[in-house]
């Protein structure tokens, strides 16, 4: 059963996003078409070879917490190996520190192709990726040195420790303490974390904590949290270096990937080592977290993938039900593909997966122009990308849950059943609007800072690069009314977003009170963006007689799909956003 589709993938990198652009950079400069193409048949083979073959296994076996240590599914061990060997885990980076240099654009879309395959066995090597990441960047040589090479080879694990029991979104709280030892950059933590990915399991031999901690007499708020390497064992000796798994958490979904509960020197016995300059964990962590959350909306994308296209080959397969008109129940039954409201709800989930992706392909080639660009071209790719990241995050990450359980439906009754995966998916997509941030924080993100920093600048180059689009669609046969449909769209956002701003100043809480809806509304219109571009993109190559008029055309119905039945609930989002109607600051918790 397929999860993904090849040539979907290769129309979003080669044809539409132009990726190879990125070769003109010095760093990327030995890579071509052909070494891109190899990396994604890499990890197309892995992927249907170790990680899809275990899917159902690590959703019905999961993770188990045995004399304190957390057992998961056996098969994890060979994988996360095999994904140290291969170099997956340090791609992106330097040659000097044994990496590829691989463009993050393309390792994030090798990223999607585990995703779709096994979201829960994908987690491992990429938490490893950020943890190294954020040593390599703001550690000394020493933790380098100690840590990284065997993060890169994965026998060590990598996690990001954040969240407590009283400090999840709101890290002002957080109270994990590090008290300073007489060897310089050791301390000695103690505190508890809560919800650790990855956070102890037997598939590595060690477990390298980036963990976010106070120091003894720091600032309070996020101005006094240090970042800190806490490894489960010591580098030294091996010994333990007491941090203790006090539980294991029940998922609804991606159940195959452990999240721990963590006790961290509870017999004053754990060291950590310091990252960078004290009081500045919080701003080092920021950075890795932006690029994960792109990364967590590419998970739902992906999972959102794999359940069209599980709900597309069913959808083909099974007969039920004749065309409506037709009385005589002599005449075979068709496939239900061939009913509208069974390709209504095809449609939905094609429109919302495809353009989700071209989106965050998009976002994560801005984050490779951010990292090698210089001047303007950096500072417009960096703006841009700060406004787009809570909509890349949170569009796929609400959106894949609905497209998920259409996926479910689709299949009927045989979908709410175990013996079919879109159950498993419909699960497993639930958790990206809580990952990484969840949907609200987002919304306060993209409405009470992204949308008004420097002046409104990056609201003001988003609105210039889809008028960018909108004109050369305007000179392509077939295009011009989706152009001007955008156009209006555009300049309606526009004016809400300025009506919106004019509360800033006079009432913060009415302000901020619809981010939530002020996110879907932005999200909708840059994934008719998006698919204006790929509409473009796939209209000209028809014009030319295409020998692939099937997948051009599907392209286009996606793209009226969406315009026609998705961007028009701006209309709605609007209307309440201008409202003057402040009912849910005005409620009061005893009235419920």
């Amino acid at each position: 059963m397929p999860f993904y589709s090849k040539r979907d993938l290769q129309f979003q990198l080669f044809e539409n996003l132009k990726v190879l652009d990125l070769t003109r950079f010095k760093y990327f400069e030995d890579h071509s078409q052909e070494t891109f193409e190899m990396v994604l048949e890499a990890a197309d083979s892995i992927a249907t070879q170790s990680l899809f073959p275990l899917l159902t296994e690590m959703d019905r076996n999961e993770p188990k917490l045995v004399n304190g240590k957390i057992k998961v599914h056996e098969g994890m061990k060979k994988i996360v190996r095999q994904f140290g060997e291969d170099g997956w885990i340090n791609a992106t980076f330097s040659y000097k520190e044994g990496g590829q240099q691989l463009p993050n654009t393309i390792h994030l879309a090798a990223g999607f192709i585990f995703q779709a395959a096994n979201y829960s066995s994908s987690v491992y090597p990429f938490l490893t990726t950020g943890a190294a990441n954020l040593i390599r960047t703001f550690g000394n040589q020493k933790l380098i040195e100690t840590f990284t090479p065997n993060m890169y080879n994965g026998k060590w694990q990598g996690t990001m420790a954040l969240t407590e029991p009283d400090a999840g979104s709101s890290l002002t709280d957080l109270s994990t303490l590090a008290i300073p030892t007489e060897k310089e950059g050791i301390f000695k933590i103690k505190g508890q974390k809560i919800y650790i990915s990855c956070g102890d399991h037997d598939a590595c031999e060690n477990v390298i904590h980036l963990m976010l901690a106070r120091i003894k007499g720091a600032p309070a708020g996020v101005k006094g949290i240090s970042l800190f390497v806490v490894p489960q064992k010591r580098v030294s000796n091996n010994e333990p270096n007491d941090v203790l798994t006090e539980g294991i958490y029940h998922k609804m979904g991606y159940k195959g990937a452990p999240i721990a509960h963590l006790m961290i020197g509870s017999n004053e016995g754990t060291e950590g080592y310091l990252v960078g300059e004290p009081n500045k964990g919080l701003s080092y962590m920021f950075q890795m977290m932006n690029e994960a959350r792109v990364g967590v909306g590419m998970n739902a994308a992906a999972i959102g993938t794999a359940a069209y296209y599980a709900s597309l080959a069913y959808a083909k397969e099974r007969p039920q039900g004749r065309k409506i008109g037709e009385k005589d129940p002599a005449k075979p039954q068709i496939p239900i593909i061939a009913h509208a409201d069974v390709k209504r709800m095809l449609l939905f989930q094609k429109s919302v997966t495809e353009g989700a992706l071209s989106l965050l392909l998009y976002c994560a080639t801005l984050g490779d122009i951010v990292h090698l660009a210089e001047g303007k071209e950096k500072e417009e790719a960096a703006l841009l990308l700060d406004l787009l990241t809570p909509i890349a995050k949170s569009y796929p990450s609400e959106m894949c849950c609905l497209t998920t359980s259409a996926a479910v439906q689709v299949l009927g009754g045989a979908g709410y059943t175990t013996d079919f995966p879109v159950e498993q998916y419909y699960r497993e997509a639930r958790i990206h609007p809580i990952h990484e941030g969840t949907t609200g924080i987002h919304g306060l993100d993209l409405l009470g800072r992204k949308v008004l920093m420097q002046e409104g600048k990056a609201l003001q180059l988003l609105a210039s690069e889809i008028m960018k689009t909108i004109a050369l669609a305007k000179e392509i046969e077939g295009m011009i009314p989706f152009a001007e449909k955008l156009e209006k769209y555009l300049q309606k956002a526009q004016q809400t977003s300025f009506h919106i701003f004019g509360k800033a100043s006079k009432n913060p809480e009415e302000f901020l009170a619809d981010a939530t809806l002020y996110l879907e509304y932005i999200g909708i219109l840059c994934i008719s963006w998006q698919w204006l571009r790929q509409g473009i993109t796939s209209q000209k190559v028809l014009i030319s007689n295409s020998q692939d008029k099937d997948f051009y055309q599907g392209k286009l119905m996606a793209l009226r799909y969406f315009f026609e039945y998705e961007l028009v609930k701006m209309d709605g989002l609007g209307k309440r956003l201008v409202s003057e109607d402040i009912l849910t600051v005005e409620m009061k918790g005893e009235w419920f």
